[in-house]
């Protein structure tokens, strides 16, 4: 017999073992319909092994159409192999969307096909569309199982009708193009994730993590480096790899500015030394780099398509705010974000009105378990910065004289005052602070402390934003206000009186966390995971899925469906 002749004998024996319950030989339609029903009842239904993950959308789509094969067109199923063999392109997995399968079957003649296995086969291209589909356009993970603060209007649309358009349209490849986020960050990573997988197999020895090595030294690490910093982009590709001199272990003035330029693309310190951290970015696997890049792509997915005419982002991970107007970047500052045990959270909201001359109510974790032992040490800590004391709350508080109380009595049960910070250049929140409502008491603010900002990494903050030159970003916002000009704002801080500014339209305002980026010069940015948030998605964007309402039950007493009831069915392997 014939290789194919016995794949196909295989695979009827197999479909006949998995989807037993089915009678042979019944018409196409009637093979969907059984199936359907099974899928409605809860049923494990799996074709060759791969389950159908997309029940309800399956269901309804074809419960639309009449239960009637809906993969009659060669075309268009060579074009939906097309696109699952490419999904990992958008860091998805093939595997997912039964690329294995597919590609082994579906091409062959239908003729040559039973019609159980036509039936099999026809649900199967449906619900890979509807799994690629849905994950292109709203991301494979769930965000709030990563982030469980993450809030955001996802891209939704009803999978099923966008299967049916497609397929009225001829265009399954156009249709499936259209559901990507159309962000352009989104596709410069998608191309970035082309060049780095060209270095997958490679040869990518670790690199022994010291000693430093600095410009004008000579050392045996350096040929690794400049071969693997020309494999990266780092290097151009006039530059000599033997470096200037001729000598590739020597340490020459035409590769320190290339080193320094990698060193500022992976968030670190663009002194130009060879050290431990840079080395560490060196030795980083290209899979890694593949892996940050599919955690940035899925992230994406989880925006909604339209940012807003004008709106805020910040990168928690990158330490930077971007403001955007009509598609053009208006605004670009450095930002202080949340230190690893008091992490900023990913979410989206409104900036809706600014204060100037702020004051500062503390929070009372802050009171607790920052500040009351630092007047325990210091009796005049309240007093230096300029800190009053309440009682109570609301407008039943009352101010305490600070020496009256005895702070080394007081714990965390037993703890009922109120810190307040007066406006002035102290305030821990500057002179504005930008503000946008939020359930986690977090929004943007100036700072007295405006020198951490030229450090490379910059998570000091205990969750709010700190934002470098803060004026800048007020004036852009109160833009539109004809009521607010630099000038009046000037005005207003030299008051040191709490004035508030309303937008006359909220803008929107995204936190978000990317640890890779391509920036304006088309080059790939990477940043440490500073939380540890990468690792858990990449975990789960792994793992394969289970389906929208996937519930193995054993038996169903009665399903009923137009034309056809099953009882009892018995499936095997699902006790």
């Amino acid at each position: 017999m014939s290789r194919q002749g016995v794949l196909a004998s295989a695979t009827v024996l197999l479909l006949t073992v998995t989807l037993s319950w089915f009678p042979p030989c019944v018409a196409a339609d009637e093979a969907i319909v059984a199936r359907v029903e099974a899928l409605d009842a809860g049923f494990p239904v799996k074709v060759l092994g791969d389950p159908l993950l997309a029940r309800h959308a399956l269901s309804s789509f074809y419960g639309a159409r009449g239960y009637k094969p809906a993969w009659t067109d060669p075309e268009q199923r060579r074009q939906l192999i097309d696109a699952v063999e490419h999904a990992s392109s958008d860091g998805l997995n093939p595997g997912d969307y039964h690329g294995a399968i597919l590609s082994e079957l579906a091409l062959r003649r239908i003729d040559q096909l039973s019609e159980d296995l036509r039936a099999d086969l026809d649900l199967l291209f449906s619900d890979a569309f509807l799994m690629l589909g849905s994950h292109l356009l709203e991301g494979k993970v769930n965000p709030q199982n990563i982030h469980t603060e993450w809030t955001a209007n996802r891209r939704q649309r009803k999978m099923e009708l966008v299967l049916a358009e497609a397929l009225n349209g001829a265009d399954i490849r156009s249709s499936l193009d259209t559901l990507r986020p159309s962000h352009e960050a989104y596709r410069k990573l998608v191309e970035a994730r082309q060049r780095i997988t060209r270095l997958l197999g490679q040869p990518w020895l670790p690199l022994a993590a010291s000693p430093s090595i600095r410009p004008g030294d000579r050392d045996s690490r350096l040929p690794e480096i400049r071969q693997r910093m020309a494999a990266l982009g780092d290097l151009p590709a006039s530059f000599t790899i033997n470096g200037q001199d001729g000598d590739p272990q020597f340490y020459d003035a035409g590769l320190e500015s290339p080193v320094s330029a990698f060193q500022a693309r992976h968030g670190l310190e663009p002194d130009g030394i060879i050290g431990r951290k840079t080395l560490g970015a060196l030795n980083m696997m290209p899979v890694e780099r593949v892996r940050q890049i599919d955690a940035a792509l899925e992230r994406w997915r989880w925006l909604p398509e339209s940012l807003g005419r004008r709106f805020v982002i910040v990168n928690i991970a990158g330490f930077e705010l971007k403001m955007i107007e009509n598609g053009e970047e208006v605004l670009r500052k450095r930002v202080i974000v949340g230190r690893p045990f008091r992490q900023t959270p990913v979410f989206s909201d409104r900036i809706r009105y600014l204060v100037f001359n702020p004051t500062w109510t503390v929070p009372r974790k802050l009171m607790i378990e920052d500040q009351l032992p630092l007047i325990v040490r210091d009796p005049d800590y309240l007093d230096r910065l300029n800190i009053s004391v309440y009682k109570g709350w609301g407008a039943n508080r009352t101010r305490i004289d600070p020496e009256t109380v005895d702070w080394a009595s007081l714990s965390a049960d037993n703890f009922p005052y109120q810190f307040v910070q007066e406006p002035g250049l102290q305030n821990a929140l500057g002179q504005v602070k930008f503000m946008f409502p939020n359930e986690y008491d977090v929004y943007l603010h100036d700072t007295p402390g405006q020198g951490l900002f030229s450090r490379a990494s910059r998570s000091f903050s205990s969750g709010c934003i700190r934002v470098e030159q803060p004026f800048d970003l007020a004036a852009h916002l109160l833009s539109q206000n004809p009521d607010w000009s630099r000038a009046k704002i000037n005005d207003v801080l030299a008051t040191s009186r709490p004035v508030t500014a309303v937008l006359p339209e909220p803008v929107p305002v995204y936190i978000q966390y990317w640890t890779a980026w391509v920036d304006d010069n088309g080059q790939l940015q990477l940043r440490n995971d500073i939380y540890n948030r990468d690792s858990r998605l990449i975990s789960r964007l792994r793992e394969t899925p289970t389906g929208d309402s996937y519930r193995p039950t054993p038996v169903a007493e009665s399903v009923s469906r137009p034309g056809r009831i099953l009882q009892r069915l018995t499936i095997p392997g699902s006790h």
